[in-house]
């Protein structure tokens, strides 16, 4: 069973068995803390999955994104050094978007503008809610009154859980100072049944400075916030959350899921939602880190790769599975394109190169961005491969679309067109900001001078490929490379020289693009010519 169907599956039964309500919510939320990398795209995605499981069951099933913005700036923001004293510890809600911005904080830049946008490329469509806008419309008073009552159970199950030792009086809600407006800096220590007492501290955490202000205010209406774990515990109840996920680093023996659990249990009366764990996507070996500048921003990878590929990507691997995705020092995203292609032709029923994944038709279905695309004709779709193609957008005079229903052997549908287009933009994209040098060419519009060099088993070897290629005549990249290898063993000479040979003789350098897709992107009587020409020694007529 693929992995959405199998969460999804154990969601319904659960709710069945307890009677809840008719739609079952699946949540997911993220803390604005600066430039989002496409990591954090995993945990949207493989929520959205879910939902679009329990929604081909036939359940009733609501998507919802929260933005944590009231939580305070600390120290994982990403922020110019004349900004940490005035905004450090201030809710995300309350500090302002970065010069040349238009968005009304810095959470609505990072995540309302940049991450969010996202989403829609993604097929995700979740009820997204801001928690600054949850707690100033007093939709979360009646937990942070619960959670004041039982303050005594909460701290119990801070050192029972977690082994986390809270001072005395300690209060589990974070009052906003009405001195600085700072959340990260105060404690609260008094509760009369309205208004609690807090202090805003110079040294309660190293990334910000308190005021030193102290008073009393009701936590209610948005004047405090509770603390993440009793937050993620009364959101649970708010919303009716049915499942949930989490990163690793949030659900290890005793940490921050385990203490919400608990306090879902003993606090807030509910069971806490179906937890699903996924793991990092890593970079170079090493998990993305916004604050540790490892990672590669969301937005730039939603622009640089076509839309389902980018999906598949995320939901591919089962989430307790961790892989690596490193745009700039690999060729991840042209593989990832590949591999996008291989499913689909294994979904049409076309024969398919390498081992495919036990789920290969569920997994390309669950890849399509389009929660309601005819699965059969997406697989069924012509889409040049993706390093052909950025071989043609680079060449001067082609016309790609033709090239395409060449390669195609009839007429692009509207669809098809609409695909290429896509594709195209991400192969001129991915040529800008991640292909590797020898992915980058200018053929040369002349004999390059280094021709000179090549020695005669090379000569041999060009125009034996030029006679055999005018008489097969090869379209494809494919039909060119394994001509290529046939030439080469005729002539005795080692592939690896023979396809040098090939990049000497068009782009005046050993290294480039696949050969054989590199030839069949150029004019096949051009290609011709250029063989032979190169073949021939200027002191000795070939044979």
């Amino acid at each position: 069973m693929f992995w959405a169907d199998e969460i999804a599956a154990r969601a319904a039964e659960a709710a069945e068995a307890s009677g809840t309500g008719a739609s079952l919510v699946v949540n997911d939320s993220k803390t604005p803390s600066g430039t989002v990398h496409v990591g954090s795209l995993r945990g949207p995605v493989i929520h959205d999955e879910i939902w679009r499981a329990l929604r081909r069951m036939g359940v009733a099933a609501t998507y919802r994104y929260g933005v944590d913005d009231l939580d305070p700036m600390d120290s994982q923001a990403l922020l110019t050094p004349d900004a940490v004293d005035r905004s450090m510890g201030l809710p995300l809600a309350h500090v302002p978007a970065p010069a040349g911005s238009d968005a009304a904080s810095y959470a609505r830049h990072f995540v309302g503008e940049l991450f969010l946008g996202t989403f829609e490329p993604l097929g995700l469509h979740p009820e997204v809610y801001w928690m600054s806008e949850v707690y100033a419309a007093g939709d979360m008073d009646r937990y942070i009154r619960a959670a004041l009552d039982a303050a005594e159970t909460v701290r119990t199950i801070y050192r029972e859980v977690s082994h986390v030792e809270k001072e005395p009086g300690w209060l589990p809600v974070s009052a906003i100072c009405t001195n600085c407006g700072r959340v990260g800096t105060t404690v609260a220590t008094d509760w009369d049944g309205e208004t609690v007492a807090f202090e805003c501290r110079a040294d309660l955490v190293e990334w910000a400075t308190g005021c030193g202000f102290s008073g009393r205010i009701s936590p209610f209406g948005g004047g405090a916030k509770l603390p993440f774990n009793v937050d993620w515990a009364a959101k649970w109840s708010l919303f009716d959350i049915a499942v949930e996920g989490c990163g690793k680093d949030l659900a290890t023996a005793g940490g921050s899921r385990d203490r919400s659990d608990a306090i879902s249990r003993q606090v807030f009366e509910r069971e806490p939602p179906i937890n699903v764990v996924y793991e990092f996507i890593n970079i170079g070996g090493r998990k993305m880190s916004t604050s540790k500048g490892r990672g590669v921003p969301a937005h730039e990878i939603a622009a640089v790769m076509p839309r389902n590929e980018l999906r598949l990507l995320l939901i591919r691997h089962k989430p307790n599975v961790s892989f690596d995705f490193d745009p700039v020092e690999t060729d991840a995203i042209p593989r990832q394109v590949d591999e996008f292609d291989r499913l689909a032709a294994a979904t049409a029923g076309r024969p398919v190169r390498g081992e495919l994944p036990a789920d290969a038709e569920r997994l390309f279905a669950a890849s399509l961005v389009d929660v309601d695309a005819d699965v059969s004709a997406e697989a069924a779709a012509f889409r040049p491969a993706f390093g052909h193609l950025a071989l043609l957008v680079q060449l001067p005079g082609v016309d790609v679309g033709e090239r395409a229903a060449a390669e195609k052997g009839a007429a692009l549908t509207d669809h098809e067109v609409e695909l290429l287009e896509e594709r195209s933009t991400a192969a001129r994209a991915w040529l800008e900001a991640y292909a590797p040098p020898d992915a980058r060419i200018a053929v040369t519009s002349s004999l390059p001078n280094d021709v000179a060099d090549l020695t005669a088993e090379q000569r041999r070897f060009l125009s034996r490929l030029s006679t055999w290629a005018e008489r097969d005549a090869p379209a494809s990249g494919e039909a060119w490379q394994a001509l290529i290898f046939l030439s080469a063993k005729h002539t005795e000479l080692p592939a690896g020289e023979a396809f040098r040979t090939i990049y000497v003789a068009f782009l005046g350098r050993t290294n480039g693009p696949r050969a054989g897709w590199l030839l069949a992107s150029l004019d096949p009587d051009f290609v011709y010519a250029r063989l032979w020409e190169a073949s021939v020694d200027p002191q000795h007529t070939p044979e």
